[in-house]
Protein backbone atom coordinates (compact mmCIF):
# COMPACT_ATOMS: atom_id res chain seq x y z
CA UNK A 1 0.00 0.00 0.00
CA UNK A 2 1.41 3.40 -0.99
CA UNK A 3 0.44 5.92 1.38
CA UNK A 4 -0.11 9.45 0.52
CA UNK A 5 -0.34 11.07 3.94
CA UNK A 6 2.98 13.74 4.26
CA UNK A 7 5.65 12.10 6.57
CA UNK A 8 4.32 8.49 5.74
CA UNK A 9 7.81 7.00 5.37
CA UNK A 10 8.45 7.60 8.68
CA UNK A 11 7.34 4.26 10.95
CA UNK A 12 4.93 5.18 13.66
CA UNK A 13 7.06 3.16 16.44
CA UNK A 14 9.55 5.20 15.71
CA UNK A 15 7.21 7.78 18.45
CA UNK A 16 7.37 5.24 21.03
CA UNK A 17 4.20 4.26 22.91
CA UNK A 18 2.48 4.33 26.21
CA UNK A 19 4.64 4.05 29.66
CA UNK A 20 3.27 1.51 32.04
CA UNK A 21 1.63 3.27 34.89
CA UNK A 22 2.00 6.40 32.97
CA UNK A 23 -1.37 8.95 32.98
CA UNK A 24 -1.61 10.93 30.08
CA UNK A 25 -3.36 14.80 31.31
CA UNK A 26 -6.64 13.53 29.57
CA UNK A 27 -7.12 11.00 32.21
CA UNK A 28 -6.19 13.49 34.80
CA UNK A 29 -8.81 15.72 33.59
CA UNK A 30 -11.44 12.38 33.54
CA UNK A 31 -10.78 11.84 37.15
CA UNK A 32 -11.26 15.35 38.05
CA UNK A 33 -7.43 15.81 39.18
CA UNK A 34 -5.83 19.09 38.72
CA UNK A 35 -3.52 19.54 35.59
CA UNK A 36 -1.39 22.23 34.50
CA UNK A 37 -3.87 23.57 31.73
CA UNK A 38 -7.04 22.20 29.83
CA UNK A 39 -6.52 19.14 27.96
CA UNK A 40 -7.73 20.03 24.36
CA UNK A 41 -8.94 17.78 21.22
CA UNK A 42 -11.66 18.06 18.40
CA UNK A 43 -13.62 15.26 17.51
CA UNK A 44 -13.16 15.14 13.26
CA UNK A 45 -9.35 16.96 13.89
CA UNK A 46 -8.64 14.54 11.20
CA UNK A 47 -11.00 15.81 8.04
CA UNK A 48 -11.69 17.51 5.48
CA UNK A 49 -10.93 20.90 6.56
CA UNK A 50 -7.20 19.70 6.15
CA UNK A 51 -6.01 20.08 2.30
CA UNK A 52 -3.85 17.05 2.76
CA UNK A 53 -6.74 14.55 4.11
CA UNK A 54 -8.74 16.34 0.99
CA UNK A 55 -6.11 15.01 -1.28
CA UNK A 56 -6.14 12.02 0.18
CA UNK A 57 -9.37 11.34 -0.48
CA UNK A 58 -8.84 12.36 -4.36
CA UNK A 59 -7.49 8.98 -4.26
CA UNK A 60 -8.97 7.03 -1.48
CA UNK A 61 -12.79 6.68 -1.25
CA UNK A 62 -13.63 6.94 2.44
CA UNK A 63 -14.97 3.49 3.43
CA UNK A 64 -11.63 2.03 1.29
CA UNK A 65 -9.80 4.87 3.88
CA UNK A 66 -11.69 3.26 7.41
CA UNK A 67 -10.33 -0.33 6.15
CA UNK A 68 -6.64 1.02 5.91
CA UNK A 69 -4.97 0.48 8.95
CA UNK A 70 -1.79 2.36 7.76
CA UNK A 71 -3.83 5.40 6.38
CA UNK A 72 -6.06 5.84 9.65
CA UNK A 73 -2.79 5.87 11.55
CA UNK A 74 -0.86 8.23 9.36
CA UNK A 75 -3.59 10.37 8.98
CA UNK A 76 -4.63 11.15 12.85
CA UNK A 77 -0.56 10.74 14.22
CA UNK A 78 0.19 13.72 11.48
CA UNK A 79 -3.15 15.59 12.53
CA UNK A 80 -2.15 15.47 16.16
CA UNK A 81 1.41 16.36 15.86
CA UNK A 82 0.67 19.47 13.40
CA UNK A 83 -2.14 20.72 15.86
CA UNK A 84 -0.49 20.03 19.21
CA UNK A 85 -4.00 18.17 20.50
CA UNK A 86 -3.58 16.14 23.72
CA UNK A 87 -5.52 13.40 22.54
CA UNK A 88 -6.01 11.50 19.17
CA UNK A 89 -9.26 9.22 18.33
CA UNK A 90 -9.28 6.01 16.20
CA UNK A 91 -9.43 7.16 12.82
CA UNK A 92 -12.74 5.39 11.91
CA UNK A 93 -16.67 5.94 11.36
CA UNK A 94 -19.53 4.86 13.99
CA UNK A 95 -21.25 2.74 11.38
CA UNK A 96 -18.27 0.14 10.37
CA UNK A 97 -20.32 -1.98 12.99
CA UNK A 98 -22.98 -2.68 11.45
CA UNK A 99 -21.49 -4.74 8.14
CA UNK A 100 -20.40 -7.63 10.13
CA UNK A 101 -23.90 -7.43 11.97
CA UNK A 102 -25.41 -7.79 8.54
CA UNK A 103 -26.43 -4.60 7.45
CA UNK A 104 -25.25 -3.27 3.74
CA UNK A 105 -23.17 0.12 4.04
CA UNK A 106 -22.21 2.72 0.96
CA UNK A 107 -21.15 5.95 1.53
CA UNK A 108 -22.28 8.62 -1.42
CA UNK A 109 -20.39 11.75 -2.76
CA UNK A 110 -22.79 14.39 -1.23
CA UNK A 111 -25.11 12.02 0.58
CA UNK A 112 -23.33 10.51 3.41
CA UNK A 113 -24.02 7.34 4.52
CA UNK A 114 -26.58 4.82 3.26
CA UNK A 115 -27.38 1.29 5.44
CA UNK A 116 -29.79 -1.37 4.09
CA UNK A 117 -32.21 -2.60 3.80
CA UNK A 118 -33.62 -0.47 6.92
CA UNK A 119 -34.81 -1.93 9.87
CA UNK A 120 -38.44 -1.30 9.71
CA UNK A 121 -40.51 -4.27 11.60
CA UNK A 122 -39.90 -6.66 14.30
CA UNK A 123 -39.42 -9.20 11.68
CA UNK A 124 -36.75 -6.90 10.26
CA UNK A 125 -35.30 -6.83 13.74
CA UNK A 126 -33.95 -10.78 13.52
CA UNK A 127 -32.41 -9.89 10.10
CA UNK A 128 -29.22 -7.75 12.42
CA UNK A 129 -26.90 -10.39 13.66
CA UNK A 130 -25.19 -10.89 16.85
CA UNK A 131 -21.91 -9.44 16.91
CA UNK A 132 -20.42 -12.48 18.37
CA UNK A 133 -16.60 -12.21 16.57
CA UNK A 134 -14.68 -9.39 15.67
CA UNK A 135 -12.15 -10.24 12.88
CA UNK A 136 -14.43 -8.94 10.31
CA UNK A 137 -13.45 -5.26 12.07
CA UNK A 138 -9.89 -6.19 12.81
CA UNK A 139 -8.55 -3.57 10.93
CA UNK A 140 -10.01 -1.13 13.41
CA UNK A 141 -8.11 -2.63 15.75
CA UNK A 142 -5.34 -2.65 13.88
CA UNK A 143 -5.62 1.04 13.29
CA UNK A 144 -6.05 1.39 17.01
CA UNK A 145 -2.22 -0.63 17.75
CA UNK A 146 -0.50 1.62 14.70
CA UNK A 147 -1.74 4.89 16.29
CA UNK A 148 -1.33 4.05 19.93
CA UNK A 149 2.27 2.69 18.33
CA UNK A 150 3.17 6.12 17.07
CA UNK A 151 1.87 8.45 19.73
CA UNK A 152 4.12 9.94 22.22
CA UNK A 153 3.19 8.35 25.62
CA UNK A 154 1.59 11.56 26.90
CA UNK A 155 -1.09 11.50 24.60
CA UNK A 156 -3.83 9.97 24.70
CA UNK A 157 -5.79 7.57 22.40
CA UNK A 158 -9.42 7.42 22.58
CA UNK A 159 -11.38 4.55 21.08
CA UNK A 160 -15.14 5.22 19.91
CA UNK A 161 -18.62 3.64 19.19
CA UNK A 162 -22.16 4.75 18.17
CA UNK A 163 -24.44 4.70 21.12
CA UNK A 164 -27.32 2.02 20.90
CA UNK A 165 -29.92 4.77 19.70
CA UNK A 166 -27.78 6.62 17.31
CA UNK A 167 -27.19 3.25 15.88
CA UNK A 168 -30.80 2.11 15.74
CA UNK A 169 -31.88 5.12 14.30
CA UNK A 170 -29.02 4.84 11.32
CA UNK A 171 -29.89 1.16 10.50
CA UNK A 172 -34.27 2.53 11.08
CA UNK A 173 -33.38 5.16 8.98
CA UNK A 174 -31.54 3.70 6.32
CA UNK A 175 -29.47 6.89 6.94
CA UNK A 176 -28.81 10.58 8.31
CA UNK A 177 -32.28 11.73 8.90
CA UNK A 178 -34.16 15.37 10.22
CA UNK A 179 -36.97 14.06 11.89
CA UNK A 180 -36.21 10.40 13.00
CA UNK A 181 -40.04 9.39 12.01
CA UNK A 182 -39.32 5.53 11.42
CA UNK A 183 -37.05 5.48 14.23
CA UNK A 184 -39.80 6.86 16.55
CA UNK A 185 -42.59 4.81 15.28
CA UNK A 186 -40.63 1.75 16.06
CA UNK A 187 -39.98 2.90 19.46
CA UNK A 188 -43.57 3.70 20.05
CA UNK A 189 -45.35 1.39 18.13
CA UNK A 190 -43.50 -1.89 19.39
CA UNK A 191 -41.63 -1.12 22.33
CA UNK A 192 -40.69 -5.13 22.22
CA UNK A 193 -39.06 -5.09 18.79
CA UNK A 194 -37.35 -1.55 19.41
CA UNK A 195 -35.68 -3.33 22.84
CA UNK A 196 -34.59 -6.28 21.32
CA UNK A 197 -32.62 -4.01 18.92
CA UNK A 198 -31.54 -1.94 20.97
CA UNK A 199 -30.25 -4.85 23.56
CA UNK A 200 -28.16 -6.31 20.61
CA UNK A 201 -26.54 -2.97 19.20
CA UNK A 202 -25.63 -2.38 23.40
CA UNK A 203 -24.00 -5.35 23.02
CA UNK A 204 -22.25 -4.98 20.06
CA UNK A 205 -20.99 -1.26 20.84
CA UNK A 206 -19.70 -2.61 24.44
CA UNK A 207 -17.77 -5.51 22.90
CA UNK A 208 -16.03 -2.93 20.30
CA UNK A 209 -15.27 -0.81 22.51
CA UNK A 210 -13.66 -3.68 24.61
CA UNK A 211 -11.84 -5.12 21.60
CA UNK A 212 -10.34 -1.15 20.68
CA UNK A 213 -9.18 -1.08 24.46
CA UNK A 214 -7.38 -4.37 24.35
CA UNK A 215 -5.66 -2.71 20.84
CA UNK A 216 -4.69 0.18 23.32
CA UNK A 217 -6.87 2.74 23.30
CA UNK A 218 -7.04 4.58 27.09
CA UNK A 219 -10.01 5.77 27.03
CA UNK A 220 -13.01 5.60 24.78
CA UNK A 221 -16.28 8.09 23.91
CA UNK A 222 -19.44 7.01 23.04
CA UNK A 223 -20.86 9.21 20.34
CA UNK A 224 -25.23 9.74 20.66
CA UNK A 225 -24.66 12.02 18.20
CA UNK A 226 -29.23 11.78 17.08
CA UNK A 227 -30.45 11.47 20.54
CA UNK A 228 -31.37 15.26 20.59
CA UNK A 229 -34.18 13.96 19.31
CA UNK A 230 -36.24 12.87 21.93
CA UNK A 231 -37.77 14.46 24.93
CA UNK A 232 -36.73 13.62 28.26
CA UNK A 233 -39.89 11.05 29.02
CA UNK A 234 -38.93 8.90 25.90
CA UNK A 235 -35.36 9.24 26.54
CA UNK A 236 -35.57 7.73 30.13
CA UNK A 237 -37.76 4.98 28.88
CA UNK A 238 -36.02 3.62 25.46
CA UNK A 239 -32.61 4.67 25.61
CA UNK A 240 -31.07 5.03 29.15
CA UNK A 241 -31.22 1.30 30.16
CA UNK A 242 -29.01 0.79 26.40
CA UNK A 243 -26.49 3.24 26.81
CA UNK A 244 -25.81 2.57 30.60
CA UNK A 245 -25.22 -0.96 29.42
CA UNK A 246 -22.79 -0.24 27.62
CA UNK A 247 -21.03 1.96 30.01
CA UNK A 248 -21.42 0.29 32.52
CA UNK A 249 -19.31 -2.62 31.02
CA UNK A 250 -16.65 -0.52 29.47
CA UNK A 251 -16.31 1.68 32.55
CA UNK A 252 -14.50 -1.46 34.19
CA UNK A 253 -11.22 -0.62 31.73
CA UNK A 254 -11.13 2.25 30.45
CA UNK A 255 -12.44 5.75 31.05
CA UNK A 256 -15.91 6.95 29.28
CA UNK A 257 -16.95 10.21 27.40
CA UNK A 258 -20.29 10.29 26.92
CA UNK A 259 -20.97 12.57 24.03
CA UNK A 260 -24.50 13.57 23.38
CA UNK A 261 -26.01 16.76 21.50
CA UNK A 262 -29.38 18.72 20.48
CA UNK A 263 -31.23 18.66 23.73
CA UNK A 264 -29.88 20.46 27.12
CA UNK A 265 -32.86 18.95 28.93
CA UNK A 266 -31.33 15.86 28.95
CA UNK A 267 -28.34 15.91 30.75
CA UNK A 268 -29.51 14.94 33.97
CA UNK A 269 -30.42 11.60 32.23
CA UNK A 270 -27.31 11.45 30.34
CA UNK A 271 -25.64 11.69 33.74
CA UNK A 272 -27.60 8.89 35.36
CA UNK A 273 -26.77 6.62 31.97
CA UNK A 274 -23.08 7.21 32.45
CA UNK A 275 -19.97 8.71 31.75
CA UNK A 276 -16.89 9.44 33.41
CA UNK A 277 -17.19 13.03 31.79
CA UNK A 278 -20.86 13.89 30.28
CA UNK A 279 -19.63 15.69 26.62
CA UNK A 280 -22.14 18.72 25.95
CA UNK A 281 -22.71 20.88 22.65
CA UNK A 282 -23.17 24.54 22.48
CA UNK A 283 -26.68 24.46 22.99
CA UNK A 284 -26.09 25.65 26.85
CA UNK A 285 -23.33 27.66 28.62
CA UNK A 286 -20.69 25.13 29.57
CA UNK A 287 -21.12 26.56 33.30
CA UNK A 288 -25.02 26.04 33.50
CA UNK A 289 -24.40 22.40 31.93
CA UNK A 290 -21.93 21.03 34.68
CA UNK A 291 -24.18 22.80 37.03
CA UNK A 292 -26.80 19.91 36.23
CA UNK A 293 -24.81 17.13 35.64
CA UNK A 294 -23.09 17.37 38.77
CA UNK A 295 -19.51 18.37 39.94
CA UNK A 296 -18.43 14.63 40.55
CA UNK A 297 -18.56 14.18 36.61
CA UNK A 298 -15.68 15.72 34.17
CA UNK A 299 -17.20 18.01 31.30
CA UNK A 300 -16.23 18.36 27.56
CA UNK A 301 -17.12 20.88 25.39
CA UNK A 302 -18.27 23.16 24.14
CA UNK A 303 -17.27 25.66 21.68
CA UNK A 304 -19.84 25.71 18.46
CA UNK A 305 -17.95 24.62 15.48
CA UNK A 306 -19.03 27.50 13.89
CA UNK A 307 -16.96 29.96 15.52
CA UNK A 308 -14.39 28.21 13.59
CA UNK A 309 -15.21 29.56 10.91
CA UNK A 310 -14.64 33.34 11.80
CA UNK A 311 -11.47 34.94 12.45
CA UNK A 312 -8.58 33.73 14.88
CA UNK A 313 -9.71 36.87 17.12
CA UNK A 314 -13.42 35.96 17.28
CA UNK A 315 -12.04 32.04 18.17
CA UNK A 316 -9.80 33.19 20.86
CA UNK A 317 -12.10 35.08 22.33
CA UNK A 318 -15.11 32.71 22.24
CA UNK A 319 -11.85 30.06 23.52
CA UNK A 320 -11.71 31.90 26.66
CA UNK A 321 -15.15 32.63 27.46
CA UNK A 322 -15.73 28.80 27.90
CA UNK A 323 -12.59 28.43 29.91
CA UNK A 324 -13.37 31.34 32.02
CA UNK A 325 -17.06 29.29 32.61
CA UNK A 326 -15.36 26.35 33.81
CA UNK A 327 -13.71 28.52 36.20
CA UNK A 328 -10.91 26.71 36.89
CA UNK A 329 -12.32 23.44 38.38
CA UNK A 330 -10.69 20.35 37.63
CA UNK A 331 -12.43 18.25 35.25
CA UNK A 332 -12.98 20.15 32.10
CA UNK A 333 -11.81 18.65 28.56
CA UNK A 334 -11.63 21.13 26.12
CA UNK A 335 -13.72 20.42 22.65
CA UNK A 336 -16.40 21.77 20.41
CA UNK A 337 -19.47 20.93 20.92
CA UNK A 338 -19.57 18.63 17.47
CA UNK A 339 -16.83 17.70 14.76
CA UNK A 340 -14.54 20.21 12.88
CA UNK A 341 -16.94 21.73 9.70
CA UNK A 342 -15.38 20.88 6.48
CA UNK A 343 -15.11 24.90 5.31
CA UNK A 344 -13.03 25.20 8.59
CA UNK A 345 -9.83 27.31 7.87
CA UNK A 346 -6.78 25.35 9.55
CA UNK A 347 -5.39 28.66 11.01
CA UNK A 348 -9.05 28.93 13.12
CA UNK A 349 -7.80 25.58 14.56
CA UNK A 350 -4.50 26.29 15.55
CA UNK A 351 -5.53 29.44 16.97
CA UNK A 352 -7.81 27.54 19.11
CA UNK A 353 -5.21 24.94 20.44
CA UNK A 354 -2.85 27.75 20.80
CA UNK A 355 -5.82 29.38 22.75
CA UNK A 356 -6.84 26.88 25.11
CA UNK A 357 -2.96 25.63 25.63
CA UNK A 358 -1.72 28.95 27.07
CA UNK A 359 -4.51 29.55 29.26
CA UNK A 360 -4.47 29.47 33.16
CA UNK A 361 -7.36 30.70 34.99
CA UNK A 362 -7.59 33.67 37.27
CA UNK A 363 -10.15 33.98 39.11
CA UNK A 364 -11.49 38.08 38.57
CA UNK A 365 -10.23 40.31 41.68
CA UNK A 366 -13.93 41.31 43.61
CA UNK A 367 -14.26 45.33 43.92
CA UNK A 368 -13.01 46.89 47.02
CA UNK A 369 -15.69 47.69 49.23
CA UNK A 370 -17.40 50.94 49.78
CA UNK A 371 -16.40 52.88 52.44
CA UNK A 372 -19.15 54.33 54.35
Amino acid sequence: MTLFWPGAERAPTERGGVQPGMSTLLQHALRRQPTPRTPIWLMRQAGRYLPEYRKLRRRVDFLTLCKTPQLCSQIMLRTVERLGVDAAIVFSDLLLILEPMGMQLRFAEGEGPIVGPPIRTSADVDRLGELERLDQLEFVMEAVRLTRAGLPAELSLIGFAGAPFTLAAYVIEGGASRQYHHAKRLMLTDPGAWHALMDRLARAAARYLLAQVNAGADVVQLFDSWVGCLGVEDYGRYVLPHSRTVIEQVARVAPVIHFTTGNPALLPLVREAGGDAIGVDWRIALHDAWRMIGYDRAIQGNLDPAVLLTSPQVVRQRAVEVLQQAAGRPGHIFNLGHGVLPQTPVENVLALVETVREFRFRPRESPPPRSS
